[in-house]
């Protein structure tokens, strides 16, 4: 097997150096010894997909999932090669709305049933192993004098949206925790609130006033300087398996 799949790349590397130097020798290209890896790689990438596709197609192992992701993300890069758009292999977290289509696929094709337990807005949701539960949508708290409670979000893909300048915030800490598969976080606070926050993606961008990072497995934290002695502060907890984490002053 593993010969066959060695004779697979071999094959497909003569097939694309050919197709290379037909476009070279009628002008589209200008093949040089620097820039033929550029269109060989991410052909590579290319093929492989196709190959796992096709294997899953005919039930002979593969993955729809990454065979998909793998003919995207070298298709991409070929097209930046070809000048038709700008995509660098660093661009690959930008990729990550890929999950929302999967899971969407996913909830066709077949449900998990995990056990979840939500705290949100001072109410207690539970779902266990005879119920299936899955959560896609956005979370918005932006109504004016909404109050704030201890709440712990978990989603599959969402969009959460928290204006802590137009809500009620009790003297006392209070926990917040946003926990999801794709998405982002957009959290605007006041100058005067007293706040802590962890922030982590394993694939997307943070920008925690001021403070960004981006990549692949990329975490932040920030304390404002008077956290520990104030009586009414928040303490958030962010993580995102893909996507966009923001935290600014207004």
């Amino acid at each position: 097997m593993r010969v066959g799949f060695f004779r697979y790349i071999i094959a497909a590397v003569l097939i694309i150096c050919g197709v290379i130097l037909v476009l070279e020798n009628i002008g589209i290209t200008e093949l040089s010894t620097k820039n033929m890896w550029g269109y060989i790689f991410p052909s590579l990438i290319v093929l492989i997909g196709l190959k796992w596709m096709i294997d899953r197609m005919r039930h002979k192992g593969g993955s729809w999932i990454w065979g998909s992701f793998f003919f995207i993300f070298g298709s991409l890069l070929l097209l930046d090669k070809f000048d038709v758009i700008q995509f660098a292999f660093k661009d690959v977290f930008k990729l990550w709305p890929l999950l929302i289509v999967y899971f969407g696929f996913l909830f066709i094709g077949k449900s998990t049933k995990p056990k979840v337990t939500i705290y949100n807005g001072g109410s207690k949701v539970e779902k266990d192993d005879n119920y299936s539960f899955f959560s896609v949508g956005n979370h918005e708290f932006n109504q004016p004098n909404w109050k704030v409670e201890p709440t712990t979000v978990k989603t599959l893909a969402g969009d959460f949206y928290y204006d802590f300048s137009k809500a009620y915030i009790p003297e006392k800490e209070i926990p917040i925790t946003i926990s999801s598969l794709a998405g982002d976080v957009h959290i605007l606070v006041p100058e005067n609130l007293e706040f802590q926050v962890y922030a982590s993606v394993k694939a997307g961008d943070i920008d925690i006033v001021g403070q960004t990072v981006d990549g692949i497995n990329r975490s932040l934290s920030y304390v404002t300087p008077n956290y520990d002695s104030a009586t009414r502060k928040i303490n958030l907890t962010l993580k995102l398996k893909a996507g966009s984490i923001r935290v600014d002053y207004v």
